[in-house]
């Protein structure tokens, strides 16, 4: 049995219920009938890059081990938009989910599972039992060892049955685009899509319809060379390089290639693609210096955008909540990048980029005075961020509320609402463009008297918008993602929109009930069998604690690196969020020799376990004194 196992009592694992099921053919699936598989319950919600990272995390086990272990995804949504049955549907297409997933809009399953945290994931050995529950992302290993061990012990008990699961896989689709992300206009008049889907670029002609040539093989992978070799995994955002730099860098794009971690170059006039900066692994942590470009790990990068003032492109790192800059002609003409703003805590926090706080930015727009305008889509805001002389960037908030607050409300800056926007653009009078995604609208904000209106609407997860100007006339191209189309809008010469309220929401998960004082709490964490925690260079774990608002904590709050922490809840608050932040490091267990010694020939992978949790809190009378949110346990 399994460390992990041994360290929770039996469980037996509830029974799943929602709404219905996709990939599985029509028919529902029980825990009951999975008996003799091991089964992995994948807590999710597709807005959640965290989620993504481990859809991705969890493909090389699922491969593996087909004919033992069964994935089952619980889609538990955050956004209103997310418990759209069409919308989850196209979701699991768009991100390859290939195992079952079952729709729980109400949230019963992950009550009964008692899930505090996208992504969860709860791991139930062949006899219907509870071996392991953990949060975040980082779990990859730990979860490939644990199934591993599994299999092994229910084999050699007759428990384990192996054979095909419940997975039907859809019918295949057709079509130009699929899933297109992000548009770029070419200087031949020409439109550069990045056609997500397709794992491609799509050289579009002025119609925005007719194909022109594909750059890309179609296959997912990170592979350079001509347009036919290359290979993208997703790629998101894309940005012309100037003029006078492309003669000397060898090419004229750069993209964000998301789940490929990467940048990379496409020179026009062949279709050639190389990589510019990331490996193809996911970077979990490290400092703010400057890294070449060949060897730096990124994190799902999700657009970039050029910056005369800082001689660089802002990268939108939306898988640690940052932002970073690419230097192409640092380090002769290889690269650099470096940290430009953010924490990696996932919020909305304003000031210099050392204290700034993020959630995903998605979309980038360089506005006329320099300024970056950013989509920050986990918490449906329209944010402002100024590049200073010292490298750095001053972050403010036009539009916004936090994590939990989203809507389709127009009107004053301060109270309008989004909901989980992805992309933003300039018009000519210097109002700005954002591609409102899970409302399906296209709004604008109007800096000047600080107000919002809505351009247009019925649209299908606009995910990014194309200013065009013709004279006195300005359309919108926007890409409809989940359309798998690009469409044109025509504004109104005055560029004015109408005022809707479509009304405010608040992200609907039980709030915990707690009691004013103390209140312990524990961040349990088990190494995966075969690994231990990784001391050689300090603490190997950190926890971080913060509350909205700030005054529900009398104590407790900051940094430290034990995953416990006595916190005092203040008695004059009634309600509020405790922010937690949890990273653990491991490595693998060195094989010891006969002679006692470690192996010399042996480098231990190491790996990080990490998850921030955003937890409502309800202060009432004989409430709980302790809270246990599991990291891996």
């Amino acid at each position: 049995m399994s460390t992990t196992a041994q360290n929770l009592p039996r469980v037996r694992a509830s029974e799943l219920v929602g709404r219905g099921w996709l990939n599985t053919g029509g028919r529902s699936v029980t825990l009951s009938e999975l008996r003799g598989k091991v089964v992995v319950l994948d807590f999710w919600t597709f807005c959640c890059i965290n989620c993504l990272h481990v859809l991705d995390e969890l493909r090389a086990v699922e491969e593996q081990h087909r004919d033992e272990l069964v994935i089952i995804g619980v889609h538990s949504p955050k956004f209103e938009h997310e418990a759209d049955p069409d919308a989850l549907a196209a979701a699991v297409e768009r991100y390859e989910v290939r195992h079952p997933v079952l729709d729980d809009p109400e949230l019963v399953t992950w009550g009964a599972y008692t899930a505090r945290a996208w992504p969860t994931l709860v791991v139930v050995d062949p006899e219907g039992y509870i071996v392991a529950q953990m949060a975040g992302e980082g779990h990859g290993s730990a979860i490939a060892a644990i199934v591993t061990d599994l299999i092994a012990e229910h084999a050699a008990k007759g428990t384990l049955h192996r054979g095909s699961g419940p997975y039907v896989p859809p019918a295949p689709a057709s079509g130009t685009l699929r899933f297109p992300a992000k548009a770029l206009a070419l200087p031949n008049g020409n439109l550069l899509v990045a056609d997500a889907g397709h794992h491609s670029l799509a050289e579009l002609a002025p119609d925005g319809e007719t194909l022109v040539r594909r750059i890309g093989s179609g296959e997912r992978g990170l592979v350079d060379g001509g347009p036919g070799a290359a290979r993208f995994s997703e790629p998101n955002g894309l940005a012309l390089v100037p003029e006078d730099l492309t003669a000397r860098l060898g090419y004229d794009v750069v993209v964000a290639d998301t789940v490929n971690h990467a940048l990379r170059g496409v020179r026009l006039a062949d279709g050639v693609v190389v990589t510019l900066a990331g490996t193809g692994q996911q970077f979990m942590v490290g400092g703010q210096e400057n890294y070449p470009g060949g060897i730096v790990k990124l994190s799902s990068p999700w657009d970039v955008e050029w910056s005369p003032e800082l001689g660089a492109f802002v990268v939108a790192m939306a898988g640690n909540h940052t932002l970073w800059a690419f230097d192409p002609v640092a380090r002769e003409a290889h690269g650099s990048v470096r940290l430009l703003a953010g924490t990696m805590n996932e919020g909305l926090e304003d000031g210099p980029g050392a204290t700034a706080w993020f959630a995903q930015p998605s979309g980038l727009a360089r506005a006329a005075d320099g300024a970056i305008w950013l989509a920050d889509s986990e918490t449906s805001a329209l944010r402002r961020v100024r590049p200073g002389g010292d490298g750095g960037a001053e972050t403010r908030t036009a539009v916004g509320q936090g994590l939990f607050d989203f809507g389709h409300r127009d009107g004053a800056a301060d109270q309008a609402l989004l909901q989980h926007p992805l992309g933003v653009a300039v018009l000519p009078d210097g109002s700005v463009v954002v591609a409102d995604t899970y409302n399906g609208a296209v709004r604008r904000y109007d800096p000047g008297p600080g107000e919002v209106t809505t351009l247009a609407t019925d649209l299908a997860e606009p995910s990014d918008v194309l200013v065009e100007v013709a004279g006195s006339a300005v359309h919108l191209l926007v890409v409809e993602s989940a359309a798998h189309r690009l469409t044109r809008v025509a504004l109104p010469a005055s560029l004015a929109g109408t005022v809707l309220d479509g009304g405010a929401h608040r992200v609907a998960r039980p709030a915990t009930d707690v009691g004013a004082g103390a209140l312990h709490l524990a961040v349990p964490f088990v190494p995966a069998p075969g690994q231990k925690l990784d001391e050689r260079w300090g603490p190997s774990t950190s926890l971080q604690v913060s509350a909205t608002p700030p005054e529900l904590l009398l104590s407790g709050a900051g940094n430290g690196t034990d995953l416990f922490r006595d916190l005092v809840i203040n008695p004059e608050v009634t309600e509020g969020v405790l922010h937690v932040t949890a990273k653990a490091a491991s490595c693998d267990e060195v094989p010891i020799l006969p002679n006692g010694e470690p192996d010399p020939d042996v480098f231990p992978a190491c790996h990080l376990a990490q998850q921030d949790w955003g937890v409502p809190v309800r202060v009432v009378p004989d409430g709980d004194a302790g809270l246990t949110l599991p990291l891996r346990g």
